[in-house]
Parts: structure tokens; sequence; C-alpha cells
């Protein structure tokens, strides 16, 4: 998961994420996000990238993320599939092999 600060941005990163097969799907969401950011308190609109990937691809993601985000600090939160439709788990493998 990552956020962006622009809807525009949030569809160049997902693009070069699944163009790179860093990750099967994107799905961009918007949010409203509250932090602390040069000593003061951020209330700003954001577009939230869920990212479905394969654990193997993960250091893949990381830098493609890294290399095309617009913040300095991108936030990048990787969270474990315990459960899922093995058909699907299994497109997600597919689509992530470089």
């Amino acid at each position: 998961m990552t956020t962006t600060d622009s809807e525009e941005a949030a569809a160049d990163l997902a693009r070069s994420i699944v163009d790179a097969r860093a990750g099967a799907c994107v799905q961009v969401v918007p949010v409203r996000s509250f932090y602390r950011w040069e000593q003061a308190v951020q209330d700003d609109p954001e577009w939230q990238l869920q990212v479905k990937t394969a654990a193997g691809s993960l250091d893949a993601l990381m830098r493609c993320i890294k290399n095309n985000h617009t913040y300095d600090v991108p936030e990048i939160i990787a969270t474990p599939i315990t459960v899922g439709n093995e058909a699907y788990l299994s497109w997600v493998d597919e689509e992530t092999q470089a």
C-alpha cells in the first residue's frame, strides 16, 4: 500500500507498477489523510494505491514505488495474505513473473 497527492500521480504510479510486473493489480481509492509533517498537522486529500503482488515480487515493487513516487518519503506498507481464492492468487503469481 502507498499513497500519492493526486489522482494523476496515482494513475501514473499504478501504470508503472503493472507495466514493470511488480504488481498484478492496483486499486486506487481517494482518502483523506491527517498526519504531522514539518512540525504541523496536515489535512490533505490523497489517493491510496492497494497493490496485489506476490511475496517474491515485493522487493521489485518497493524499488518501483521508490523510483517513481513523487513523495520524498513514500508510504510503503506490506501486509501478508493469509487466505484467498487460490485461482486469484495464482493469477497474481503469474502476472508478477518478470
